[in-house]
């Protein structure tokens, strides 16, 4: 089992404040554009040029490979609490269950009042089931994971094949109906749809009663309705970050040349499959079936892999020198990533949305890169000050305190 030496903490916090970081870099266009933004460079924000060259290179190298990135490092993190409340002589359990779910009031509130991209209700609803591995193998961790991965890849290839067989016409016709439906709404968020874009455009533009009404009366389930589509995904990955953890790959226990080996083998493998899968969509015009095909069924071991791929890389360079400068100030963001998530969240609803600044759909999909390294650098600038005067990140406390039950102590001794 893995240690928890102090060099082995800051590789996992490095590694989490690059997730932390990194997830904004897709993330950036659910924030200031259309949704069908997000996939499909044609609906909005420039398919030529740079602009093009951006949407193809963060689908192969950032696009879900960050989220699944975070996953892994929230199951390792989950397996890292259990272990010490039980090393405490507090009760596992407990300790657990009151995380998730104080951590689903947190992404409720997220979800309802900020921004409907929420990830932190699907981490805890799945965590509610990660508790059932705790004491597993690596092997059996690994097991699981392989077994949730291949049924979420079933679920959604599933959908994938029944909407490429509606398009051609192929299905009975009690099910065309239904399957139209489908299509419909495929095009809206994967296809070319200007009705949808004018729709979102003219929506968040608006003011923030009307903006969090859509969200908290019209969508008030749907953090629950989400997590039930993507919770095998979810919960694959986590698992693949309890046996990470587990095996010491995570906590730095390896050696530079498995790290380094393990980077070449996901990225080697990855990437060509998803330059494969960019060349797909451009010869089919980008055809919505085709987008999403790529995007959320034959991408997914890809980025699975590279997930696992990225987080050997960082701990590879991280090694290097664990008590660096750069590294120090990453690894702060990470142990800081509840708070800088969601810090994320309202300074980009607040430059982009009616209620704020009002830039929604301004900028085109390179030009919001500027907003990126903007809030990576703010990420770097504040996290580690404030981890030098408090023991953890104002939402960091909050979080372990209502937990807990108890007011934690904040401020740190000095001298």
């Amino acid at each position: 089992m893995a240690t928890t030496t102090r060099d082995r903490i800051l590789t996992l916090d490095i590694v989490r404040g690059v997730a932390v970081m990194g997830i904004l870099a897709m993330n950036i266009y659910a924030f200031a554009g259309p949704e069908a933004m997000y996939f499909n460079p044609t609906a909005y924000g420039g398919d030529s040029g740079l602009d093009w060259f951006a949407w193809a290179f963060n689908f192969v190298i950032f696009d879900s490979k960050m989220r699944g990135l975070f996953s892994i490092l929230f199951g390792a993190s989950t397996l890292l609490v259990i272990e010490r409340a039980k090393a405490s002589g507090r009760a596992p359990a407990l300790a657990h269950y009151s995380r998730m779910i104080w951590l689903l009031a947190f992404g409720c509130a997220h979800f309802w009042f900020i921004w409907w991209g929420d990830i932190l209700a699907l981490y805890a609803i799945t965590g509610l089931l990660l508790f059932l591995w705790r004491n597993n193998s690596v092997k059996v961790l690994r097991n699981w994971a392989l077994g949730l991965l291949t049924v979420g890849f079933l679920f959604m290839g599933l959908q994938s094949f029944g909407l490429t067989m509606a398009e051609a016409g192929r299905l009975p016709p009690e099910q065309t109906q239904q399957a139209e439906k489908g299509l419909d709404k495929l095009e809206e968020y994967f296809g070319d749809d200007q009705r949808k874009v004018l729709e979102d455009l003219d929506h968040y533009r608006s003011d923030y009663a009307t903006i969090t009404h859509q969200r908290f009366v019209e969508w008030r389930f749907k953090p629950f309705k989400n997590a039930i589509g993507m919770l095998p995904e979810t919960l694959g990955l986590m698992l693949i970050g309890m046996a990470l953890f587990r095996s010491g790959m995570l906590t730095g226990e390896w050696s530079r040349e498995r790290y380094r080996r393990w980077a070449i083998v996901a990225f080697g493998i990855g990437v060509p499959i998803l330059s494969m899968l960019v060349w797909l969509q451009v010869a089919s015009g980008y055809a919505p079936v085709t987008v999403f095909m790529s995007s959320m069924v034959l991408s997914m071991p890809a980025d699975v892999l590279m997930a696992i791929g990225w987080a050997a890389l960082i701990i590879l360079l991280a090694k290097r020198n664990l008590q660096g400068g750069i590294a120090a100030r990453v690894g702060a963001a990470g142990r800081m990533a509840f708070t800088n998530y969601l810090t994320t969240s309202i300074v980009m609803t607040t430059i982009f949305y009616g209620q704020g600044l009002g830039l929604y759909g301004n900028f085109s999909r390179s030009a919001l890169y500027l907003f990126v390294l903007g809030m990576w650098a703010l990420m770097l600038l504040w996290s580690k000050p404030w981890l030098d005067r408090f023991h953890y990140g104002p939402l960091e406390w909050l979080w372990r305190s209502l937990s807990r039950f108890s007011v934690q102590p904040m401020i740190r001794k000095i001298g």
